[in-house]
């Protein structure tokens, strides 16, 4: 019975994959959700850090150097929230919480990427090549930030639907393959009534039969 088990995290990444979808095609039209989504984002993303950090880091300069960094990355994600529900209203008639949208995002990316390059490079922090080129893209992210004269909150959004729609076709196929596995068993559950149906049957008509012992001859005596 215990192989038979169903599991139903399917449905979970069935329903997730239509929300985060939903929600990714929302914040390209909606600025005051690309704004909350940001900085919500980089808070998570920066509190998420300290623990592992903090164990990992064998240096206390680097520890004391990743620290601020987090420090500065969740006031840059407080800002960006607090523009995103403080001033909603007002994102398209005052350009000013536009441009601080724009260069906090700038100081987030140049600051990790910053951080990065420092400690492996004069702190002697041993890195992979795919780390390596995270934060080339990093930096170079926010250096096109900063010099775009075309860039606004649409284009966070844009990048939102992309990832949105990636993990949606994710959790799409996850699911997928999780409810295929439960249909399987599913057969192989009511395959298994019709068998044990079927085995029974033959065994009914297997019965023994009663044997009937034949009388014995009745002894007599020997007459000579």
């Amino acid at each position: 019975m215990g192989k038979n088990k169903f599991g139903y995290g399917w449905l979970l990444k069935f329903i997730l994959a239509a929300i985060l979808l939903g929600v990714g095609i929302y914040m390209y039209f909606a600025d005051q959700v690309v704004y909350a989504i940001t900085g919500i984002a980089i808070i998570v993303f920066s509190l998420l850090r300290v623990v592992p950090l903090v164990k990992s880091l064998n240096k206390e300069v680097l520890r004391t150097l990743n620290i601020i960094e987090i420090i500065f990355d969740v006031l840059i994600g407080t800002l960006i929230t607090y523009i995103a529900f403080a001033k909603g209203d007002v994102l398209d008639s005052e350009p000013i919480w536009a441009a601080v949208y724009r260069y906090a995002l700038v100081v987030f990316f140049y600051g990790r990427a910053l951080v990065y390059f420092n400690s492996v490079v004069f702190f002697g922090e041993k890195t992979e090549v795919p780390k390596f080129w995270a934060h080339i893209v990093i930096i170079s992210v926010g250096a096109m930030i900063a010099v775009s004269a075309d860039f606004n909150y649409e284009v966070v959004g844009l990048i939102f639907l992309i990832i949105s729609l990636i993990g949606a076709i994710y959790l799409g196929y996850d699911g997928y393959g999780g409810y295929k596995i439960y249909r399987e068993k599913s057969l192989a559950l009511n395959e298994g009534k019709e068998a044990s149906v079927e085995n029974e049957k033959p065994k009914d008509k297997q019965k023994k039969k009663p044997v009937i012992e034949e009388p014995e001859e009745e002894k007599r005596p020997y007459v000579n």
